[in-house]
C-alpha cells in the first residue's frame, strides 16, 4: 500500500484526484497530511483542524465492480470501517449521522467526503476523504465537535489509526465485492443516529418539521416517518437533522 505523506496541502482529495488524472494510481493509495489549508466537507462546507493533531487523509478505491444504483454502499462501507476502527480503540457510544458523519454520543468526531469518478458510463474509482479528530482538544465555535482524546482521555497514534482503518476498509469492500451489500446495509442501520426517535428536521426551504428516522433506501435516501403514518424519502441535499 502506497502512502504519500505531505506536511500541508489545500485538500488531500484534490491532490489525489489530480494525481490520478496524471498517472495510474494503485488501489488503496493514501494521501495523508498534517494540515489542510482548504479541507472540504459535504455540500461545500469546510473542515478545519489543528496541524499534526488529527488524521486527515484520502484513499483511492477502485469501485468499477459497483453499478450506479449501488453508490451509497461506498458510504456504508466507509462508515462501518470507521465504526469498527473506533470500537477497536474503545471509543464509546458510536453512531452514524446520515449519511456518514461519525458521532460519539452526540458529538461529531469524524467527517467524510466521497467523490466518485466515471469512465465510459461506468464507475471507475472513488476518492474517500477522511477528517478524524484525534488528539485536538480545542474546538472554538464548534459546539458539536469532539475528538477521540476528549471522549476517551487518551492520546492516540495517528499512523496506527490509519493502518487500522485501511484494513477495515479492505474488509468491508471485500464484502461488497462478494455480492453481500444487504448485510452491510442492515449493520449500517443499527448504528443510525436518532433512528426510531422523534427528531426535528429542516428541509431545503428552511421549514422545520418533526419525524422519526426509519431506515435508508437502497440508493441512500433517508426514510422518515411523518404525521399520518406517511413515510417519505429525502435525498442528502433535501433535509438536515437538527440536534
Amino acid at each position: 500500500m502506497r502512502i504519500i505523506k505531505l506536511n500541508a496541502i489545500n485538500s488531500t482529495n484534490t491532490f489525489l484526484k489530480e494525481l490520478s488524472s496524471e498517472e495510474a494510481v494503485a488501489d488503496y493509495t493514501v494521501v495523508q497530511t498534517d494540515y489542510q489549508t482548504n479541507g472540504r466537507g459535504q455540500m461545500g462546507t469546510t473542515w478545519t483542524a489543528n496541524s499534526g493533531e488529527n488524521l486527515m487523509f484520502s484513499v483511492l478505491k477502485d469501485i468499477s465492480f459497483l453499478s450506479f444504483h449501488q453508490h451509497f454502499y461506498i458510504s456504508i462501507a466507509v462508515s462501518l470501517s470507521l465504526i469498527k476502527t473506533l470500537k477497536q480503540y474503545q471509543i464509546p457510544n458510536l453512531y452514524i449521522k446520515w449519511p456518514n458523519d461519525i458521532l460519539s454520543d452526540n458529538k461529531k468526531v469524524c467527517g467524510v467526503l466521497i467523490e466518485n469518478s466515471i469512465k465510459q458510463n461506468k464507475f471507475k474509482d472513488s476518492i474517500i476523504g477522511i477528517g478524524l479528530n484525534v488528539n485536538q482538544t480545542d474546538f472554538k465555535n464548534l459546539p458539536q465537535a469532539s475528538s477521540l482524546k476528549l471522549v476517551s482521555g487518551k492520546v492516540f497514534d495517528l499512523e496506527e489509526l490509519l493502518l487500522s482503518f485501511i484494513e477495515n476498509l479492505k474488509h468491508y469492500f471485500s464484502v461488497l465485492e462478494e455480492g453481500k451489500p444487504e448485510d452491510l446495509k442492515k449493520t449500517y442501520e443499527t448504528y443510525m443516529f436518532r433512528k426510531k426517535k422523534p427528531s426535528t428536521f429542516k428541509d431545503a426551504e428552511g421549514n422545520m418539521f418533526t419525524g422519526i428516522i426509519q431506515s435508508v433506501s437502497e440508493t441512500g435516501n433517508l426514510q422518515v416517518l411523518l404525521e399520518d403514518a406517511i413515510i417519505k424519502e429525502y435525498g442528502f441535499k433535501e433535509i438536515s437533522l437538527l440536534y
